[in-house]
């Protein structure tokens, strides 16, 4: 009986929740299977993971080979690192603590790095909210000032452009009957020439 550690999917269609479970391979993806070692939800950000690390390290030492996407899951979480460096100590290259040491420091740097995406994201999500509430406040300054403006009498302004209007005007005729006055001479001393 040839035994895989793969993913049984559940959840509702667009949102998948998978089991992590060891099952034997001629079984049906969502079948009968031999145990649950844990849970796997790609819909948060960083994916959650919830695995029995115990169990799974036992099922990769008696033989179940993992799939594709269970092997990065087991990966992620340290399991195949933790099987290489007991493979190690089984071969006398190191001893148990010494493989013990450098899987703790493998695992303060993994959650290291983990903690500092979960901290870029709440930062850039944060740094968003404010840029919203900058927009937000901006078109609302914007939107005060055209009431405002719509709101304000008009009769104030009424005066000051009708007094501005005639003296515009009166110097626009004087300018208009200079050229006029002009040019009827000319075009009265072409018609004698003639």
């Amino acid at each position: 009986m040839a035994v895989k550690i793969r993913l049984q999917r559940h959840g509702k269609k667009g949102k998948p929740f998978y089991h992590v479970v060891v099952a034997d391979s001629r079984a049906p993806r969502d079948g009968k299977f031999i145990e649950r070692i844990g849970s796997y939800n790609p819909n948060t950000n960083p994916a959650t993971i919830d695995l029995n690390f115990d169990k799974a390290l036992d099922w990769l030492n008696k033989g179940a080979q993992p799939t594709d996407t269970t092997r990065a899951i087991l990966s992620y979480k340290g399991v195949l690192y933790k099987k290489h460096l007991q493979g190690g100590v089984k071969k006398g290259a190191f001893d148990e603590a010494t493989a013990d040491a450098k899987f703790e420091e493998w695992l303060s740097a993994k959650e290291a790095r983990i903690q500092g995406k979960k901290d870029g994201l709440a930062q850039t999500k944060e740094e968003a909210r404010k840029a919203a509430l900058a927009a937000e406040a901006k078109k609302k300054a914007e939107m005060a000032a055209a009431i405002e403006a719509k709101n304000t009498p008009p009769a104030e302004e009424a005066p000051e452009t009708e007094e501005e209007v005639p003296a515009v005007d009166a110097a626009a005729e004087t300018a208009d009957e200079a050229p006029a006055t002009e040019e009827a001479p000319a075009d009265e001393e072409s018609k004698t020439e003639e």
